[in-house]
């Protein structure tokens, strides 16, 4: 189809708010120890809760999608993170919590299954990693902004300095002694509002082709059959693993190894790990249109296993600085994953992209691993496991083969054979 610039811009849109939603559960993890009385195991299955409803809805809202369009399943996807939101919000408890954050999961997760081939459809597929590495600079821009929004939220409940805004509509709502339940109500309106602009939209009809349609139980069966997709899965279930890995446990590992304040260093770490994979998606950016994006790939990990090693085992200032480079070299590896992926195969794209988010479940996976081990090695032992997902993520860069690759311009142009200069 015709690019479609009002899709894209909705689609851009929505991935800044999945992700303010989404990637503030790093810098609430020690509020939550504190506020629930957790351990570091139970305190990770706050995000396995979120992150597992990909692996509960992602096939199943691809399926729902030809039913229902995109419109209605966008809506739908909001709805449910609205309850979600507004669950936590009123009835702030450590069980509320867990079913809060896997309905919030759930609606995000639907959200991401329309999201991603559209985007592919939409933008053009010769465009698509540039595109999707476009919507992770959105993607971390809204990371870096939603822990500052916590933390000042929270600095200004607790000093009691409200005045008669929203912030003092909020003092009203939430328990004195768990100030960070203010961002949920923050969550219930923005899902509401997102549900608004949809709902009165003019969202143009979108066909999708034939390949972008999700198939049956059977086409995804088909497809877990060919090893490419196998491949692409895993390679998705540790980049994400990885992501939250670090992320969740930023300011926990700050606080335990370094004595850096949760609720203002290390939430400020946070928002900077997500604010350089901003910055680490526009360089990401230019570097797709001048090389292979198999090679950015390799560059970008290597480069975060260096920084990642330097954070676990560096003094507290260069782990403090080492953390939130991670972020700037992780920016590019969901894109070139995701595109990569869907340009390795000739056909059912949506079946497959469904596949590919329900790997967001590494998102669960992974943290709750390092927090068990973290119980029982110390928590540096436990994110040393981020050594084998980033392993993997290295080896892709080798072995995958995609039909379709990514479109780059020559800086230099070559002299025809004859012509003199």
């Amino acid at each position: 189809m015709k690019r479609n610039y009002y899709i894209v811009s909705l689609i851009l849109l929505i991935f800044f708010v999945i992700s303010f939603l989404t990637n503030v559960i790093g810098p609430l993890i020690p509020d939550m120890i504190n506020g629930f009385h957790l351990s570091l195991t139970l305190v990770a299955l706050l995000p396995f809760a979120f992150f597992i409803a990909y692996g509960v809805m992602s096939i199943p809202s691809g399926m729902l999608i030809e039913r229902y369009k995109e419109k209605k399943i966008m809506i739908a996807g909001f709805v449910v993170a609205f309850a979600g939101s507004l669950l936590l919000a009123v009835f702030p408890n450590y069980l509320t919590a867990v079913l809060s954050l896997f309905l919030i999961g759930c609606g995000m997760a639907m959200l991401q299954v329309v999201i991603n081939p559209l985007l592919r459809t939409s933008g053009g597929e010769e465009h698509y990693a540039f595109n999707s590495v476009l919507a992770q600079l959105i993607f971390g821009l809204a990371s870096f902004i939603s822990p500052l929004v916590y933390s000042a939220l929270v600095q200004k409940l607790k000093g009691g300095s409200t005045g008669h805004g929203f912030a003092s509509l909020l003092s009203n709502l939430v328990p004195a002694d768990l100030p960070w339940i203010s961002l949920y109500w923050v969550f219930t309106v923005i899902c509401l509002a997102m549900i608004l602009i949809i709902l009165f939209s003019r969202f143009p009809k979108v066909e999708l082709s034939k390949e972008e349609v999700v198939g049956a139980w059977q086409t995804h069966v088909l497809l877990f059959k060919n090893p490419v997709v196998v491949l692409f899965f895993i390679a998705m279930f540790c980049y994400v693993g990885t992501e939250q890995g670090v992320a969740n446990w930023i300011s926990q590992f700050l606080s335990t190894y370094h004595g850096y304040d949760p609720q203002t260093t290390g939430a400020q770490a946070v928002a900077y790990f997500w604010g350089l994979m901003t910055a680490g998606g526009v360089v990401g950016l230019l570097l797709l249109k001048i090389m292979d994006s198999r090679k950015v790939l390799i560059l970008f990990t290597v480069l975060a296993l260096v920084c990642l090693s330097f954070a676990l085992f560096g003094p507290a200032h260069i782990s403090l600085i080492s953390f939130t480079l991670v972020g700037f070299f992780a920016s590019v590896m969901y894109p070139i994953i995701f595109s990569l992926a869907l340009n390795s195969v000739s056909e059912h794209h949506g079946s497959f992209s469904g596949i590919l988010v329900t790997g967001i479940i590494g998102g669960a996976v992974i943290p709750l691993i390092i927090g068990w081990l973290g119980d029982h090695l110390g928590l540096r032992s436990g994110m040393v496991f981020l050594y084998i997902t980033l392993g993997y993520i290295l080896s892709i860069g080798f072995w995958a083969k995609p039909i379709i690759t990514n479109k780059t311009v020559q800086l230099f142009n070559k002299k025809e054979p004859g012509v003199k200069g």
